[in-house]
């Protein structure tokens, strides 16, 4: 009895453990340009209010923080460098908030449709490409070590399903993708060994493609720590309910911790603003799966710009109304278990 009684208690002991570090996340690359422009948050009792603390009333416990090399002050496209980079980590960690940096290695968006490389490495031939990567990464982890922020994670390209910099780090040339990949690997381990280093595709639901591609990272000496993925079911092809997918996105999370023995977190996520009980459900759903991930190898979940208001930035998958306050969808980040 006493034996059972035991094993129970370090059962909830571990689940309790794992329930505390679920990342419960937000990526708010667009923070500094929203308050610039005078966009006033809001919290749900219609106060005027500092959107971390509206964030953390919610439940979020993490930052997701894009990096450009050498951004433009653009409204929505530009920023995100290096200064206001750590400036946001240090704000956020001030907030006692967990702490993501995510390399673009470009001077803007970095996704599947686009992984243009920054203007000043363009004429770079791959060696140099090599040490652009190393000293940039390396850079912005020592300025964010001299602020007194430790990211937990680091993730190493975004969205990289096709891959980086083109066309050297193209995946119809892995060899030197991979090699790109571990410049960044060594960099964020050179100045912060504990920071684990992500590996992001986009389609998170789409097991077929992460296998490949992991099965290509894997044969060519790729390293990493976690494998992050995107859930967007607004964007998949004819299936914009999440109810098709969300099944393929949980065996996929289970398929990637048993084939390559890593870490998994879905790293972007979003759903319709005006949709809000939907895209709750969705969440609730996500993070369900990624809980159910086994031996806790589910890391947590990001909401990808949920501050990012349409009437700011023109983005449908923000999680924010016109009255400037979160919609219900962000109470699934305080109604889960």
């Amino acid at each position: 009895m006493k034996k059972l009684l035991l094993a129970l208690l370090m059962m909830a002991a571990t689940a309790a453990a794992h329930a505390d570090s679920f990342v419960k996340g937000a990526d708010i690359g667009w923070l500094q340009q929203m308050e610039a422009t005078g966009y006033q948050f809001r919290n749900k009792q219609g106060g005027e209010q500092d959107l971390l603390q509206i964030l953390k009333d919610h439940g979020i416990n993490t930052v997701r923080l894009r990096t450009w090399v050498n951004p433009s002050d653009d409204k929505a496209s530009g920023h995100n460098s290096k200064d206001e980079t750590v400036a946001m980590a240090v704000r956020a960690q001030k907030m006692g908030m967990r702490v993501m940096i995510n390399f673009h290695y470009s001077d803007s968006w970095a996704d599947p449709q686009q992984q243009r490389k920054p203007a000043a490495w363009a004429k770079h031939d791959f060696p140099q490409l090599l040490n652009d990567v190393y000293l940039h990464t390396h850079d912005v982890m020592s300025a964010l070590k001299a602020a007194g922020v430790t990211p937990e994670w680091v993730q190493v390209g975004n969205e990289t399903r096709t891959g980086m910099m083109y066309p050297e780090g193209h995946t119809d040339n892995w060899p030197q993708l991979a090699q790109l990949f571990n410049q960044g690997y060594d960099a964020v381990k050179a100045v912060s060994p504990t920071s684990k280093v992500i590996l992001h595709l986009d389609r998170g639901n789409d097991n077929a493609w992460f296998r490949t591609w992991f099965d290509n990272a894997t044969a060519n000496g790729a390293r990493y720590d976690v494998i992050g993925l995107s859930y967007y079911p607004y964007w998949l092809d004819g299936r914009p309910d999440y109810t098709l997918s969300i099944d393929d996105l949980a065996n996929n999370l289970n398929d990637m911790v048993a084939r390559y023995g890593k870490q998994v977190m879905v790293v972007e996520v979003g759903g319709e603003d005006s949709k809000p009980q939907n895209t709750y459900e969705m969440l609730m759903a996500v993070q369900r799966k990624v809980r159910a991930v086994p031996g806790g190898l589910g890391l947590g979940v990001i909401y990808w710009e949920p501050q990012g208001a349409r009437s700011w930035s023109h983005y449908e998958l923000s999680a924010w109304g016109e009255d400037g306050r979160p919609t219900k969808a962000m109470d699934a980040f305080l109604d889960s278990l």
